[in-house]
């Protein structure tokens, strides 16, 4: 039985160890294994004594329980420490979507948060953020006409990916005690939790019981490529049911990447802290940028997170999509945006990535290049 081709990841794989310029990863500024040891008060040695054997299935209990630390409502052994962020999306629906099963996910979103439900179960029903005047908005008139008796789970992402929005409180606890009414399993992906510029909302984990939560260190921590990620189950049943499932994929984390974990996970607020100051000083180039070019494209300025999602006129900029412009820049001037449509919305908007030391000169470089189209 095929899945959907993971365009994202295509688009990536294609263009991004080739590229000069890099407008659209949604990790921030990472650093180097002995930076962050010397950051955390380790030391290279200390790595170098880890034994390369087997780890406990849900993860070591020391990373459990720092992992905990960072909710209210969260117990150790309701942590569930993956070998990737992307593992626990495929894990939490394995285990718990049926073929009649109908899903709610929200949308534009990373592919894996549509395409893994589409895979397993009858039917994923779009729920789409609203691109208002200046920010983007949720429809919550929408989502209580589509939730119903077949809906199984509800698919989120705060903050968002691609267009940064997070909801108010308000608006979380309606989302929240619509789940409760509704008897449904709410998935929330909290991978970009940390990078919030105002006081936010809690985490899904702490407010509802049939919540699953993701997060990781990719992101605000800017350790991607480390592969650290985790779930937080609170109901024994299903965390026991999904852990038999990880036994048929990956078994048990990798030790240096716990290891590592646990020191990142010491100085958390320290990197979180690098990769805010990043996308402050980003977010600051892209208003100068888009007030410059203001036939150009529509912008919606990000309320949290390490992305911005961009609607362009096409006509202003001479392509038919979005896509062929992202094809265009890549190819012939070395510069990465991600399509919209890769993230499941319309093709007349592109993914902008805030996170990285390198985005003054990549932005730059894209200007040149609206400046020659004009």
């Amino acid at each position: 039985m095929r899945i959907e081709p993971f365009l994202t990841e295509q688009f990536f794989a294609e263009y991004e160890f080739s590229a000069r310029y890099l407008l659209a990863p949604s990790d921030c500024e990472t650093m180097s294994v002995g930076e962050l040891l010397r950051l955390s008060g380790s030391s290279l040695e200390e790595l170098g004594d880890l034994t390369l054997g087997y780890t406990e299935s849900q993860g070591d209990p020391q990373l459990r329980s720092q992992i905990s630390e960072m909710y209210t409502e969260v117990r150790s052994e309701d942590i569930v420490v993956l070998t990737s962020p992307v593992e626990g999306i495929y894990l939490a629906m394995q285990t718990l979507l049926e073929p009649e099963d109908e899903v709610i996910a929200l949308r534009p979103a990373y592919d894996a948060l549509n395409n893994v439900a589409r895979h397993l179960c009858r039917e994923v029903l779009a729920w789409n953020l609203v691109p208002g005047t200046k920010r983007w908005e949720l429809d919550f008139d929408q989502l209580e006409s589509i939730i119903g008796p077949q809906t199984r789970m509800l698919v989120v992402n705060f903050p968002h990916n691609p267009t940064g929005y997070v909801p108010s409180n308000s608006e979380f606890n309606r989302l929240i005690k619509l789940a409760r009414k509704h008897n449904v399993w709410l998935f929330c992906d909290e991978i970009y939790r940390g990078l919030e510029f105002e006081p936010t909302i809690p985490s899904a984990a702490d407010l509802y019981e049939k919540s699953i939560v993701l997060s990781g260190l990719s992101k605000t921590y800017g350790l991607p490529g480390l592969r650290a990620g985790w779930l937080v189950i609170r109901n024994r049943d299903l965390r026991d049911e999904l852990i038999n499932w990880k036994h048929y994929t990956t078994i048990c984390p990798a030790g240096p990447t716990e290891f590592l974990a646990r020191k990142a996970l010491l100085v958390k607020e320290n990197l979180a802290e690098r990769s805010k100051a990043i996308i402050r000083q980003n977010l600051k180039l892209c208003e100068a940028f888009f007030a410059r070019f203001p036939e150009h494209f529509i912008w919606r300025r990000p309320l949290a997170g390490s992305v911005a999602f961009i609607e362009v006129n096409l006509a202003k900029i001479g392509f038919e999509s979005a896509t062929a412009h992202c094809h265009h820049l890549a190819q012939n001037h070395g510069i990465v945006l991600l399509p919209g449509k890769c993230l499941g919305f319309d093709d007349t908007f592109v993914r902008l990535g805030l996170g990285r030391v390198g985005f003054q000169t990549a932005l730059e470089a894209y200007a040149t290049v609206i400046s020659d189209k004009n």
